[in-house]
């Protein structure tokens, strides 16, 4: 990402989307062509999705900034029962694995860690794992007390499209809206992490205590990801 990565945390204080037929190691399951998702009649929509988490009951002691150089901390962190909610911007995360779209070359930020790591102990392969950042741990918020940790499922929401995806690595505690570059290129986002990213417009919407193991398969981020938010629109 462009604004964030001098800030980040480091790996030590610590995805899953279907995409290509052809993967990295890293990635498991099968997949369809990159950005399409297998729909189906009972699937919870962006209209409904976004119904539910029109009224915000913040949870976080404040705000967020969307950008280091935004003016204000404006975007709170909202909670349900189920659920941990945020709507910002989306900034593009390209650490972890070295690969051709994510490098120190396509991204002047590049780090080549992500806070948290795949069952075979290595970063997490941000060009092929669509997941999203959450701020680390501070007086604002805390997502560990939310629930929330590497590899609970969220459901990423843009225009009319919902995608699926876990929590897969931590940034400036005083910064939200930021998820992989798999994860932008699935909503139809370009995820280019030097000049790509959405202005606004992305609700994140974080599952508490919904873990998938391991945090690498696609698959099951996608499975539990849809039967999530078929409960949580009360289409069960």
């Amino acid at each position: 990402m462009r604004t964030r990565m001098l800030a980040l945390t480091s790996a030590a204080c610590g995805a899953a989307l279907l995409g290509a037929a052809a993967l990295p190691a890293s990635a498991t399951g099968p997949g369809p062509a990159p950005g399409r998702e297998p729909e189906t009649a009972t699937a919870a929509t962006a209209a409904e999705l976004l119904a539910e988490v029109g009224a915000c009951t913040r949870i976080s002691k404040g705000g967020y900034r969307t950008d280091s150089g935004s003016a204000k901390a404006t975007v709170p962190v909202c909670g349900t029962e189920d659920a941990v909610f945020w709507k910002a911007d989306m900034d593009i995360d390209c650490d972890g694995r070295k690969t051709k779209a994510c490098n120190t070359k396509t991204d002047p930020y590049f780090q080549p860690e992500t806070a948290f790591q795949s069952s075979r102990g290595e970063p997490l392969d941000s060009a092929a794992l669509p997941y999203v950042v959450v701020p680390g741990p501070s007086k604002v918020w805390d997502y560990r007390k939310s629930g929330l940790t590497g590899g609970s499922v969220v459901a990423v929401v843009y225009r009319d499209r919902v995608r699926y995806g876990v929590i897969g690595d931590t940034g400036p505690t005083n910064i939200i809206g930021e998820a992989s570059y798999a994860m932008a290129k699935a909503l139809g986002i370009d995820p280019d992490p030097s000049t790509g990213g959405a202005a606004s417009g992305v609700t994140y919407i974080a599952f508490k205590n919904s873990r998938v193991s391991p945090i690498e398969s696609r698959a099951r981020a996608q499975s539990r990801g849809a039967a999530l938010a078929r409960e949580f629109v009360g289409r069960s």
